[in-house]
């Protein structure tokens, strides 16, 4: 079974990271919208050779790590209603979720989602940097340097030190399962398309974008919103792949209208 962090209680959450990170990842931006909400259980995965989950056998294709990922939803959640909540690849694995699991999900969030697998055919803005701190920039090492100055669309101390608290420990173990996680690379997509669902679902959903996002991009998310009829969709500037720490409070917020949309539909 996937390792995995269970907080609270009432309708289940699971939050799915991205690639090559951990369920840390998440709780920074999503653990204190429940400071103040009642009846929400969390549930943090962390997919195959990331984390604190280990190199699991038959593991080598995204169609692979889903199996794992419904699995769990089986063990720990069972036939119970539940959210989705997606980051990165995790925004695409989610949506294969979805699409397997239709009838339970009761609402879906998406932060800087893979929509196109293919890293060739995904619509792209021009790497972009906003604002950079040179004087603090060039207090850290070639090393630290070498993820952070390539993605941050704002480079300066504040982004930095979220960074590495959130994104670097879980960063760090995944290099311990490098072979692992290339088998998984080579067959990144799914052998279904998972947008291509039999019918629009009817239930809340947030898809939220960076501008500057030059990894995925938000032109191709657009296209997702024709099955989504309850969706809301925003395009955050100031905000590359970091979203979740460039443009935190904006981000906290949106999400904390989905949960109360989520709250006031009609139960499934």
């Amino acid at each position: 079974m996937l390792y995995h962090l269970d907080i609270g209680s009432g309708l289940s959450i699971l939050m799915l990271h991205g690639f090559g990170l951990d369920h840390r990842s998440m709780m920074g931006y999503m653990e204190p919208l429940f400071q103040k909400r009642n009846g929400w259980r969390r549930i943090y995965a962390d997919l195959p050779g990331m984390g604190r989950t280990g190199e699991l056998n038959g593991i080598e294709s995204a169609d692979d790590l889903l199996g794992a990922i419904l699995s769990l939803v089986d063990d720990i959640i069972g036939d119970q209603s539940f959210l989705i909540v997606g980051e990165s690849y995790g925004g695409y694995l989610a949506r294969g979720v979805l699409a397997k699991r239709i009838s339970q999900v009761a609402g879906m969030l998406l932060v800087c989602p893979v929509v196109e697998p293919d890293k060739s055919k995904r619509n792209l803005p021009e790497r972009t940097v906003l604002f950079r701190d040179e004087r603090f920039v060039a207090t850290l090492t070639d090393k630290e340097k070498e993820t952070w100055e390539s993605i941050a669309v704002i480079q300066d101390r504040r982004n930095w030190e979220m960074m590495k608290r959130e994104l670097l420990p879980g960063e760090e173990l995944s290099r311990s399962h490098t072979r692992f996680l290339a088998k998984i690379k080579r067959k990144y997509a799914f052998t279904f398309n998972p947008d291509l669902l039999e019918s629009p679902f009817h239930h809340p959903v947030l898809i939220v974008t960076g501008r500057q996002d030059h990894i995925t991009g938000f032109h191709d998310a657009w296209s997702l919103m024709k099955m989504y009829p309850r969706a809301s969709f925003a395009v955050l500037d100031g905000a590359g792949h970091y979203l979740a720490i460039e443009q935190r409070e904006t981000l906290r917020a949106l999400v904390g209208d989905w949960l109360d949309r989520v709250m006031k539909s009609k139960p499934i």
